[in-house]
């Protein structure tokens, strides 16, 4: 998967060379997250950014527009409660919308932000494998003629094996000035977690990243907390 934390910025509030930076940023798949993603800070905050931002319009960029949507859900609700204002652009989107930079440009001219969060997936490795399922019995018996001596009939039921997907995941996150035209700040989440392929997503993964997001974000007082 190409893109990332380095990805060519410049275009991004410009509208130049844009198209490609945003297009080779879609992923395929994302999963069910065990345990807190590991930041990294990939580009440090200059002095000279113009940190901290007020107003700040959020970006993920997925193949599928609810896991954009989950995720830009949950990063505009974690900058809420430090006193951010955050726009997620799903909520000036929908599916037949392009995604391409003059879309995000035109969203951040239309809400007056002063800087966009754009995060996209930079990594990321599966492997599959089958695990056998617990096995559930049955138990019935009842008296015979015989003193103490019983008929016992016993039933086992045994699953299909559970098929399961070990996942590394990277997500790149970057802050754009709109100032400065470029980014000034970035950070990678490195996250790894196993699913079961029938149950499906679990949503607790967009609630992880979003966390570590925001927390680094404060931390490097690119926005800043109550």
């Amino acid at each position: 998967m190409k893109g990332g934390a380095g990805a060519p910025p410049d275009g991004l509030l410009r509208g130049g060379r844009t198209t490609a930076v945003l297009a080779t940023a879609l992923v395929t798949l994302l999963g069910a997250c065990a345990s807190a993603p590991q930041v990294k800070v990939v580009q440090n905050l200059a002095p000279t950014a113009g940190a901290p931002y007020q107003k700040v319009l959020v970006v993920a960029l997925f193949e599928k527009f609810d896991f954009r949507r989950y995720l830009e859900e949950e990063i505009v609700s974690s900058l809420a409660a430090q006193g951010v204002t955050a726009v997620r652009s799903t909520s000036r989107m929908d599916t037949r919308t392009p995604v391409v930079a003059q879309t995000f440009i035109d969203m951040v001219q239309e809400i007056g932000a002063d800087a966009l969060l754009l995060t996209q997936m930079t990594g990321h490795a599966g492997e599959v494998s089958a695990k056998d399922a617990r096995p559930e019995a049955t138990l019935n018996y009842w008296p015979t003629y015989y003193y103490n001596v019983f008929e016992v009939q016993q039933t086992e039921y045994i699953a299909p094996p559970i098929m399961q997907v070990s996942h590394d995941l990277v997500l790149g996150t970057q802050m754009f000035s709109v100032r400065d035209r470029k980014p000034v700040w970035a950070m990678e989440s490195h996250s790894q977690f196993v699913v079961k392929i029938e149950d499906g997503l679990d949503y607790g993964i967009f609630v992880q990243e979003a966390e570590a997001i925001v927390r680094q974000l404060v931390r490097d007082g690119v926005v800043q907390s109550r």
